[in-house]
């Protein structure tokens, strides 16, 4: 038997989305229906719109999402309805080389639901990162839900999905981000702030925050940022440099994810400092450098995906930190919507208007 639920599908690229009737099929063997309770609109949604991910069209869209177990398929032993779950899209396998390495945060061959979702007609979908959680219910795979305390925000703590959590693990897991470091964050949108915020969780003493927009700039003081460049007016790898005694910072994150963006980082870490990519460049960019800067400056140049982290480790530990008082997510949360809100959002999002929007279910 199937469920029927609301969804927002994309139909094809670049045109607006809609919503549409969902079939969700009952849980297979390792499979799970979760009721969506919050989902964050998130710029991947968009690349999924745009055609910048893949043309595997229609896609269900939204991934950045928590809500509450409903049925789980045969086989699923460590989760049972009415779990409080953050979804995430590395389920790890256990069996491929990086996991054989203890490296399960690389995980080449992550687990998605077995059954696609699909329309009234019978047209098969595409869920956004093997999650589609624009819809009332998802079917998912039972590795991609993490147990949280269930008296936590699920507006907040879903955007640990994606978004916040590439940002804080840029920081943190990838950058090593630790106390009396100096730390650079280009580009301040919501993976961009959610980087200062897991600097200054870290303890970082400097934290410097670079865009072009004013608002940005004063959403990154209020996360955690000392120090702000307008980088519209200023060189960006000179006022980096002079708030940090003229050296460069320890660690630089481009959150842009652009040619011009990423070099600026490059010059402006200290020598033996740290680049962290995560910002989503598109195919046809390339950076062109002198080799010799490359082997001078020494240090890391480092991608983060998905802020390198393990779902199972790092969810509960953050949501644990976010109901102490020691992290905000809750200023993340820019406006709450309905699913019939998802194209505005997508719209704000671009114009930079909003942290996050997020659907409420």
């Amino acid at each position: 038997m199937s469920q029927t639920v609301r969804g927002v599908i994309a139909r094809a690229k670049g045109e607006p989305v809609a919503v549409e009737e969902v079939e969700v099929p009952d849980p297979g063997p390792g499979e799970v229906v979760v009721g969506v309770q919050a989902c964050g609109v998130c710029h991947t949604d968009l690349h999924y719109r745009e055609g910048g991910i893949n043309d595997e069209f229609p896609f269900l869209l939204g991934h950045e999402a928590a809500g509450i177990v409903e049925e789980v398929g045969p086989g699923v032993d460590d989760l049972a309805p009415g779990d409080f779950v953050v979804l995430n899209w590395r389920a790890v396998c256990g069996t491929c080389r990086a996991c054989r390495r203890g490296r399960p945060w690389y995980c080449f061959n992550t687990h998605n639901a077995s059954q696609p979702m699909r329309l009234a007609d019978g047209t098969a979908l595409s869920p956004a990162l093997g999650i589609g959680a624009f819809a009332d219910k998802t079917l998912v795979h039972a590795g991609q839900c993490t147990t949280v305390d269930p008296a936590a925000s699920p507006a907040a703590v879903g955007l640990l999905g994606c978004g916040v959590m590439a940002g804080l693990g840029a920081a943190i897991n990838t950058g090593g981000v630790t106390r009396g470091d100096s730390v650079a964050v280009i580009g301040c949108g919501g993976v961009g702030n959610a980087a200062i915020a897991g600097a200054r969780l870290a303890g970082a003493a400097t934290i410097i925050a670079v865009d072009v927009d004013a608002k940005k700039l004063r959403w990154a003081e209020g996360l955690g940022a000392t120090h702000t460049v307008d980088a519209s007016t200023a060189d960006v790898v000179e006022a980096i440099q002079g708030h940090t005694g003229g050296f460069g910072a320890d660690v630089v994150i481009d959150a842009v994810g652009r040619p011009e963006t990423w070099t600026q980082a490059f010059y402006a870490r200290d020598l033996a400092g740290t680049v962290v990519l995560v910002g989503v460049p598109t195919p046809q960019m390339t950076v062109r450098l002198p080799l010799l800067d490359v082997f001078g400056r020494g240090g890391a140049l480092k991608s983060s995906w998905y802020g390198d982290c393990l779902p199972e480790r790092d969810f509960p530990m953050l949501v644990d930190l976010y109901q102490q008082g020691r992290l905000d997510l809750d200023a993340f949360v820019s406006e709450t919507i309905g699913l019939d809100g998802v194209e505005d959002a997508f719209a704000k999002m671009h114009r930079g208007e909003v942290l996050r929007s997020v659907v409420m279910f």
